[in-house]
């Protein structure tokens, strides 16, 4: 029969004291249990651990080795005890999290979704603002972790950042457009063509400097805030737009088919992820968090 536990205990307690009644005193328990413990170990390791003498006990040298055993034994399980307590104390609390309006949309539902069906007991506070305002929270300690768009960060030097996805922009053009028909479309083809302009995060000043460097400006057609109006414009032949791959969906809420191609040259790409603020502990919450985060972004494209 395998050794227990507890016979461990009593025999490290004997060692220890030096004496059966030592070690009995020591653990509140009758000297006959902590005998027949010894017994009972030395019978399973086939051993002899202690020499008996008149006036108590000696460790033998097989007695001696298996002691370091013993006690790593023991320690190790206490490690183990105390870690699992550590993370059922994490799995609950309260956790400020912050997230920008294209982030809320289409990346923290995912990770959301995952770090509940791991931490039920966490109470979320989320809070929805613009990437500035969100550094401005982190900053001031009002925010435990922000998920945003880590390419439009611009303390750096204050803020931890961990990047999650790369998103590369795109062309969106309606079922049948002329250029639809190519694989890749050239930035220059676009001059003069009407272009929607997603008003939200860094996207408006990213399309900005694209739309700048043309030959030609294409004439804007429609801003809006909406990803929704974009994909309903577009798809209605009202223009064209370049967005990050990240937000597109091919079909607008009424059903019209939207085509994506690649746009060649030296285009941004969006980076979004997380951002907490440096020099300033974790609590358990966003530790938790910001791993399901990690582990969310590998099973998730960019």
């Amino acid at each position: 029969m395998a050794f227990t536990l507890r016979q461990l205990q009593f025999f490290v307690g004997a060692a220890e004291a030096g004496s059966v009644t030592g070690a009995a005193r020591a653990l509140s328990i009758s000297q006959s249990s902590v005998t027949e413990a010894i017994r009972g170990l030395e019978d399973d390791l086939g051993v002899a651990l202690f020499d008996r003498q008149a006036r108590g006990i000696v460790l033998t040298h097989k007695g001696s080795a298996f002691l370091r055993h013993a006690r790593q034994i023991l320690a190790d399980v206490a490690t183990a005890r105390t870690t699992f307590q550590t993370e059922a104390e994490t799995a609950k609390g309260r956790l400020s999290l912050g997230v920008t309006s294209l982030v809320a949309g289409y990346v923290l539902s995912d990770i959301l979704q995952r770090y509940r069906r791991a931490f039920p007991q966490v109470e979320l506070n989320v809070i929805e603002d613009s990437g500035d305002y969100l550094q401005h929270l982190l900053i001031g300690g009002e925010l435990d972790v922000a998920v945003l768009l880590t390419s439009s960060v611009h303390d750096r030097m204050a803020l931890n950042l961990e990047t999650l996805l790369v998103s590369p922009y795109r062309l969106w053009l309606p079922l049948g457009h002329p250029l639809a028909q190519q694989e890749s479309i050239a930035l220059e083809e676009l001059a003069g063509s009407p272009l929607i302009q997603l008003m939200v995060d860094e996207i408006e000043e990213s399309t900005r400097r694209l739309t700048a460097a043309l030959p030609v400006k294409p004439q804007i057609a429609f801003r809006t805030r909406s990803v929704e109006a974009v994909r309903s414009l577009v798809a209605t032949g009202a223009g064209l737009a370049i967005l990050p791959s990240l937000v597109y969906r091919p079909w607008s809420l009424e059903g019209d088919r939207i085509e994506i191609r690649d746009v060649s040259g030296d285009l941004p790409t969006v980076q979004v992820g997380l951002a907490w603020r440096k020099g300033a502990p974790l609590t358990g919450p966003a530790s938790n968090f910001i791993r399901s985060a990690q582990s969310t972004a590998v099973l998730r494209p960019g």
